[in-house]
Parts: structure tokens; sequence; C-alpha cells
């Protein structure tokens, strides 16, 4: 067989054998398969999409393109959380430090940025010196030691899945829920972990902004999960406005410490508590969503969930330092507020444009090559149901580019809409999903 072949039988909508992905993924690995030919099977799989028996298949094989960790030598239940990817999602830095500070292992493997959303591993390396590059044998070490551990795929964790993340991010082939879902499952059925919980985004900032979308893509994550034996559960959130007022990397990181230390952050905690809480019930700290939702609580009030993440800083080679003290950390050459045209109240924030946004001003990618400059991003000041008149800052955006300065202002001035009414508040949770199906979400659940 060959890959024209492959390709143009995806193209036609025909399901591929577990021989035929076999060689596909194989040829790629090794190089025998180019990279522009992938991509033409990557754009045929995000038209023709893939049956839920080749989704298993194609997960199955990336899985197994590489080596399978095993943490059995580590006491307790391993948990991981994944998000899809949001504008303004660092919840992945205050929830791991919280979950081990509870007694839960928590073995990460994180992603970079991809399309419009930020990267868990770019936010870390914006905190100098921190090494997310550690081998298998200096993960397991790092877990054992501290219950927590956050790095980003080695060569030998699902190798496929990291040659085809990048190609994806360049080639506008993201938003395929079969891809998706290979490439999510393979690294974290791959890191060790014995339960996952998903962080599914809805809304426009979402890759799936259909609800109905965000729900069929949960339904896949968590049916692979489950099929291969690790207790999933998925929770649809609500995506539609950026997660806090913090965009970019190290903004981000910031926030977070500040969301670890106390301030009041309430959709960030809402999320946090939240997921961190199915973590904790998982990993068998707690038997109701409710008690540990409250350990979690307890973790930021008495400063231990902190504390975890200054040891993850520390032991990961990064500096400290720079979370008590993020005044000393280096400044973007431009920082331009960007002022409101209208008075009225904030009816919506388009989190897309936003995130599309920073991005322009360095902190994202646009080709595979790109680097990334941590101090680039965007600080909001105003968010959905403020109030506002006629020249108060709705962001700060911070740049070394002086050319995207006024683009950036004028594309996020548009992304804030200005109207007579408040907008009604929905919740940031919205649905749970397990092997019992799709639900409201609710505490009692």
């Amino acid at each position: 067989m060959t890959a024209t072949e492959l390709i143009r039988k995806k193209r036609d909508g025909n399901s591929l054998s577990a021989e035929e992905f076999h060689f596909l993924i194989d040829s790629y690995v090794k190089g025998a398969i180019p990279d522009y030919q992938m991509s033409s099977f990557l754009m045929a799989t995000f038209f023709r999409g893939m049956s839920s028996v080749e989704t298993i298949t194609f997960t199955d094989l990336m899985l197994h393109s590489g080596d399978v960790v095993d943490l059995s030598g580590i006491p307790g239940i391993k948990v991981d959380k994944h998000s899809t990817g949001g504008v303004g999602d660092k919840i992945s830095l205050l929830l791991a430090p919280i979950v081990a500070a509870c007694g839960v292992p928590v073995p990460m493997i994180s992603g970079r940025g991809l399309g419009h959303t930020g990267g868990t591993l770019d936010k870390l390396e914006s905190i100098p010196g921190f090494n997310t590059s550690l081998s298998i044998d200096e993960y397991k070490k790092v877990i054992a030691e501290i219950g927590v551990v956050m790095i980003g795929q080695t060569k030998e964790i699902a190798p496929a899945d990291k040659k085809m993340y990048a190609l994806r991010d360049v080639t506008a082939t993201v938003e395929c829920i079969p891809l998706i879902a290979g490439s999510i499952m393979s690294k974290k059925l791959a890191e060790g972990i014995d339960a996952l919980v998903l962080d599914v985004k809805t809304g426009r900032g979402a890759f799936m902004p259909t609800y109905e979308r965000s729900v069929e893509l949960a339904q896949t994550l968590v049916n692979i999960g489950n099929s291969f034996g690790k207790e999933t559960i998925g929770f649809i959130t609500d995506m539609n406005q950026p997660l806090g007022y913090a965009i970019g990397n190290w903004n981000e990181v910031v926030e977070s410490v500040e969301g670890l230390r106390g301030r009041d952050l309430p959709d960030i905690m809402e999320l946090t508590y939240v997921l961190s809480g199915a973590m904790v019930m998982l990993g068998g700290k707690a038997g109701s969503m409710q008690e540990a939702i409250e350990a979690c609580k307890a973790t930021v009030a008495d400063g231990s969930a902190y504390a975890k993440l200054v040891d993850l800083v520390r032991r990961q080679g990064g500096n400290p330092e720079y979370l008590d003290h993020p005044e000393r950390y280096p400044v973007s050459r431009y920082v331009v507020p960007v002022m409101s045209e209208a008075s009225g109240v904030v009816t919506s924030i388009d989190s897309l444009e936003l995130g599309l946004s920073s991005i322009l001003l360095g902190a994202g990618r646009t080709t595979v090559d790109d680097v990334i400059d941590p101090k680039a991003g965007i600080l909001l000041a105003k968010k959905a149901g403020d109030q506002v008149a006629a020249g108060d800052v709705l962001a700060t955006i911070s740049t070394d580019k002086e050319e995207a300065i006024g683009p950036v202002a004028d594309r996020v001035r548009r992304a804030y809409t200005v109207g007579d009414k408040a907008p009604e508040a929905g919740p940031i949770v919205i649905s749970q999903v397990d092997r019992h199906g799709v639900r409201k979400f609710s505490l009692t659940n």
C-alpha cells in the first residue's frame, strides 16, 4: 500500500483498516511519509471524519508508537486532567498543585499552544529555568518525591502524536474530533494514569463552538478512556469569554499564583475546584464531590497548594523567586491600553479574537518554528457584565512588536460589545459526561 492510496481512500469517505492505519502512522514516524502527505491525510480526515472503531484504532496506534509509562510502583491512584483548550485557560497551573496537596498523585504530560489557545508547556516555560523536557526516569522520580510532575512529550511518549500535533497547528486541521481525541488520549494513556478528568470547552473561544459538538467530543474522549480501562469523567465548560483576566504565558502564571494565594477570581476558582474536586474524588481521597471540593479549598486557604507549586517549580529547575516577586520579571517594550469608544455595559467578549490577537503580539505561533515571547499578552480590565464609559480602559496589550500595536488594539476593541443591558450570567460548568451519559452538572450528581 502507499500513502497516496490511503489519502484517496479517506478523501472518498471510506474507513481505514487497522493494518492501513499501522502502515500510515509507522511510516510517518520513521520519516518514510513526508509532512505534505500527512497534511493531506489530516485534511481528508478533517472533512470525512472517522468511525468510532477507527478512532479507537487510531488512538491505540498513536499510543503504542512509543512507550507506555508504568507508575504502578508509586502508591495511590494516579489522576490527570486535560483541557481541550481555551483563551486564558491556566487551570492546570492551579489544579495540579491543589490535587497533589490533597494527596492524589498528578502525572501530567501537557502540550503547547494549539491554534488560538495557549499551551500549559509554554506557560510553564515562561518561568525562568523551568524544565519541561525531563526523561521518563526523571519524570518518575519527581512524581515519587513531590506527588506532581508537569512535562511535555518525550521522544518515547506517543511520537506519532508529537509530529502530528505540530502539523495540525499550522494546517488548519485542529478542530476535528477524531484527531483531537486521538491526540489527547494517546498522550494521557501513555503517562501512567489510573483515571482522567476532562475539561471540554464550548463557545466562541473553544475549538468546538457549539454545545452539541462539545458533547460529541466529550463522549468520544470518555468512551476511549473507559475502553482502555481508565475511569474517565468529562465536563462541558463555558468558553464564551476568556477565563480570568490574563491572556499570555507569563501573565497567566502570575494570575495562577494569585488564585493559589487567595485572590478573588470567581470563574477561575469555580472551575478549578470542580475539576480538582473530581480528581480528588477519583483519587479516592473523598467520598463525594462536595467533600472533595472542600478539601481542595482547604489547600488554598492553608497555603499548602501554593507551597506545592513552589516545590514543583524548584524541583523542575525553575526559579520560584519570580512567583513571589513577579515585578522582577522583564517587561514588554510596549505596554498599551485599549480604550472603549462607547458607554454602557459589556455584553460580550469575543474570546477567539482575543486569542488570535495574543498570537499577533507574540504569545503564540503561526508557524512550527515561531519562538514565543513569554511577556506578550493581554490583561483585561473589563469583562462581560461590567459597566464601562467611553475612554475607559478595556484591556492592556503587551508586546515587543511595534508593528502589531495598531492592528491588535483595533481587534481587541472590536472583540468587546458594549450595550445597554447586562447579559445573563450562565454557569461555568454546564454538563457532566461519564459512562452513564450526559446530564446537567450538579454537585449532587
